[in-house]
């Protein structure tokens, strides 16, 4: 299995020009050409940041809609009470609760990718930082994880808003689709994923921003990315 693996990945890495950074649309070209792996590989985008993340107006994060949706089903955990509780169940929440839930996701439960929160709700989420902070889940107003309408946020979680921020090497990995969408599908994707990391550009970053960009799927090597085209 694993040589299976190997081989596969030395056959598309030698479709690669390592010296060469290619257009955006050339790379999504060049990734369906691979040989294909037995699952649907998830397909990222990687940045390499010229900023100092230690630095808190430098922090780069947000969120971005993919418009073609990530194709990973999108498990929505919603911590609120009374019509906000009843609006995220309606909206297609799989988990929906208050103190019930903070004793379950203090007690170990994991099984969910995206947490949100009323406002009022926040008082005693907060509590659960050391849990939540460590995996990225803690909900937060700037990602549009704390809000009264929790329906709305449900509703964007599972059609593909993907939230991203930057780690303490200056890199951020972005979700931007499946090696199973079609061209067009990755490309607009894709598109949206550069253009959020541009628009999240700190006013206080110095020199160049955009570093390194690489376009990748799970079991494949990454093709780098020409910087016109993430600049």
């Amino acid at each position: 299995m694993a040589q299976q693996g190997s081989k596969r990945h030395r056959k598309a890495l030698e479709l690669v020009d390592r010296s060469k950074q290619y257009r955006l649309d050339e790379a999504i070209q060049l990734l369906k050409q691979f040989p294909p792996a037995k699952t649907d590989q998830t397909v990222e985008l990687a940045f390499s940041l010229g900023v100092d993340p230690r630095q808190s107006d430098q922090m780069v994060r947000g969120t971005v809609a993919l418009p073609n949706g990530s194709g990973k089903k999108v498990r929505v955990l919603v911590f609120a009470t009374g019509k906000a509780a009843e609006a995220a169940r309606e909206a297609g929440a799989e988990f929906v609760g208050f103190e019930d839930l903070i004793k379950k996701v203090t007690e170990g439960f994991q099984d969910f990718d995206v947490a949100v929160a009323t406002p009022e709700a926040m008082t005693e989420v907060r509590k659960l930082g050391k849990v939540l902070g460590p995996r990225g889940l803690m909900p937060n107003p700037k990602t549009g994880t704390v809000t009264e309408d929790t329906a709305k946020a449900v509703r964007e979680c599972k059609a593909g808003r993907v939230e991203f921020k930057v780690d303490k090497a200056a890199n951020v990995h972005i979700v931007c689709g499946k090696v199973s969408f079609d061209q067009a599908k990755l490309m607009e994707n894709a598109q949206a994923v550069i253009d959020a990391i541009l628009r999240a550009k700190p006013s206080s970053a110095k020199g160049k921003y955009v570093k390194n960009c690489v376009l990748s799927a799970t079991f494949a090597p990454g093709i780098k990315l020409e910087l016109a085209s993430a600049n």
